[in-house]
């Protein structure tokens, strides 16, 4: 099997790598290492364009959390902004650009790391509202790439995945239980290959339990 993984330097990405490597060639891209910008589509379709064969397994684990409103009165454009940028329109360049790397006559699994805290029904708490609205609209965006997938990919699979709260840089300061990313990396690999094309652009957990939109 031949993987990609976008966003190989976080905690996630990395581990993610690490166990897909275990099953055959890994390609990683990031912005630590190779400059890989996922808001300029410029960047991302120069990377991709560099990029050559078909990818059997995809994983687009990039995200940003930013600082988490309290309140409306908290709530900025900018803050907004900056949170669509990298969590819903990242990716959904990324998404544009890989659709020629996968194969048509195979199956495929490309799976977007999203959130719980995007799931509108499962929101009983509040706040939150760059983060949460941007991983929703990434919850979109993917539910209808999965959609035009079908159509020249038929044996293809996209999912938005919830990683859970892992332990990296990204949840330092949380105080809740954290699943260490070598595990919940392997977990992440077996919801995303076990789903099949009639699951595609639906919203799992690394346990593979449906999340609700």
């Amino acid at each position: 099997m031949r993987s990609l993984v976008i966003g190989d330097s976080g905690g996630i990405g990395a581990a993610l790598r690490n166990r897909l490597a275990a099953q055959g060639e890994v390609i990683g891209l990031s912005r630590s290492r190779d400059g890989l910008e996922i808001t300029s589509e410029e960047s991302v379709a120069q990377a991709l364009g560099a990029l050559s064969g078909e990818f059997q397994m995809v994983f687009i684990a990039t995200g940003q959390l930013g600082q988490p409103e309290k309140s409306l009165l908290q709530l900025s454009s900018e803050s907004l902004l900056a949170q669509f940028s990298v969590n819903a329109i990242g990716p959904a360049l990324v998404l544009k650009h890989l659709s020629r790397l996968l194969p048509r006559a195979e199956p495929c699994h490309v799976g977007v790391l999203s959130a719980r805290v995007g799931s509108i029904g499962d929101n009983g708490l509040g706040g939150w509202y760059s983060y949460r609205t941007s991983k929703a609209a990434l919850n979109q965006l993917v539910h209808t790439a999965a959609v035009e997938l079908k159509r020249k990919h038929p044996h293809g699979v996209m999912a938005c995945l919830h990683p859970g709260t892992v332990d990296t840089e990204f949840t330092a300061g949380y105080t809740r239980d954290k699943i260490a990313p070598n595990v919940v990396a392997q977990m992440l690999i077996d919801v995303l290959s076990g789903l099949s094309a009639a699951q595609s652009g639906g919203f799992f957990d690394y346990q593979g339990k449906r999340v609700m939109w």
